[in-house]
């Protein structure tokens, strides 16, 4: 059946829904770094509930049925550098999730971003759902790096796949299906400290899309 077209509006509108989506926030604006590499492993993972990577009491995230997050080579053997990653992992289905949920001030946010990046966060889910949007499908993060600098900060770079993800209008919930470009690929790039509670929040995030790194 051939696809009618959007109004231009509402095509970019469904457009910048998706793109704001997934990690939080970012502004496009890291600088370009081709150092970016893979982990030894080739495990990947399916978000479900919280798992307890620390002693502090995790707020519940539970994804919609039609959304999913994967995350491909999220575990290196090295205790601490998992623990980060896990909690990277876990901020990543929160931001999703108060997505889905149209909660910007949703409780898992605030447990695992602080400073800037979660103040960014907030604005980002809320400009999406004061646009009557959602979103549907998977998004895929792969090639994750990692820096643990000290005892409690540390740095992780990643990738995200965005060519299976789609914006959804909330009210009527139509999904609006764009083409895959080197855009629908992004590089995530973030800065992290521990919390008093243990937990591995981001205090930092910025993003560059269609970086050489991350696209196919």
């Amino acid at each position: 059946m051939k696809r009618r077209s959007l109004p231009v509006a509402a095509a970019l509108a469904a457009t910048a829904a998706l793109l704001l989506t997934a990690c939080g926030g970012g502004d496009d604006s890291s600088k370009d770094s081709d150092k970016i590499a893979g982990a030894d492993t080739g495990e990947t993972t399916t978000s479900t509930s919280p798992s307890a990577t620390g002693a502090a009491s995790r707020p519940e995230i539970s994804l919609p049925d039609d959304l999913s997050d994967t995350f491909e080579s999220w575990k290196t053997g090295d205790a601490t550098k998992d623990a980060v990653l896990a909690d990277v992992q876990q901020r990543v289905d929160a931001t999703n999730y108060a997505i889905a949920e149209g909660n910007p001030e949703l409780p898992a946010l605030s447990f695992y971003y602080s400073d800037t990046a979660l103040a960014d966060a907030k604005d980002w889910v809320e400009s999406i759902v004061k646009d009557d949007y959602s979103i549907t499908g998977v998004n895929r993060y792969y090639n994750p790096k990692i820096d643990v600098f000290d005892a409690s900060s540390a740095g992780v770079v990643y990738c995200e796949d965005q060519s299976k993800a789609y914006a959804k209008d909330r009210k009527s919930e139509k999904v609006y299906k764009t083409a895959v470009t080197k855009n629908s690929y992004v590089l995530y790039t973030t800065r992290l400290e521990k919390s008093a509670q243990g937990v591995w929040q981001t205090t930092k995030l910025t993003s560059q899309r269609g970086h050489k790194s991350c696209t196919p």
